[in-house]
């Protein structure tokens, strides 16, 4: 007979087995893109968000009525 610990090990390595089995097996034939594609439809919070990052893009430009300071 194996050790204490020896036949812990192989306890759990029987229950893992068991639960690996146990898992359903998951396949998707649409790309994880394809899979995420419109989650935040109508979601205020994304488009809070949108609306935020393209404010802070448009600040890292200079608006079209500010002129450069002429070279002296």
């Amino acid at each position: 007979m194996g050790t204490p610990l020896e036949e812990r090990v192989a306890r759990l390595e029987n229950v893992v087995d068991k639960l690996v089995k146990a898992q359903p097996v998951v396949t998707s034939e649409k790309a994880w893109w394809e899979r995420i594609h419109g989650i935040f439809k109508d979601s205020p919070d994304f488009e809070e968000a949108t609306r935020l990052g393209r404010e802070y893009r448009e600040s890292q430009h200079p608006k079209e009525d500010e002129t450069l300071p002429e070279a002296a």
